[in-house]
């Protein structure tokens, strides 16, 4: 199953080529198309960076310490 970072990677290519694509087929030129399409992946990286930024998780490998005793007999 694809994470979140998984469909953020596979969304800019698609930002970059398909709103441009789309863009240039409503009338826009290409020099006003790419910075729209780029502002649009921009957003997504910066949404995956700082909105929903990924977060270091610290398993917990704690071990109780043990005693040793010695048994002076």
């Amino acid at each position: 199953m694809a994470g979140y970072y998984d469909i953020v990677l596979g969304l800019i290519p698609v930002a970059l080529l398909g709103i441009t694509a789309a863009l240039s087929v409503v009338g826009f030129t290409l020099t006003a198309a790419v910075p729209v399409s780029a502002a649009v992946a921009i957003g997504v990286i910066g949404h995956a960076m700082f909105v929903n930024a990924p977060i270091e998780t610290v398993e917990d490998t704690h071990t109780p310490a043990t005693s040793h005793t010695v048994n002076s007999d």
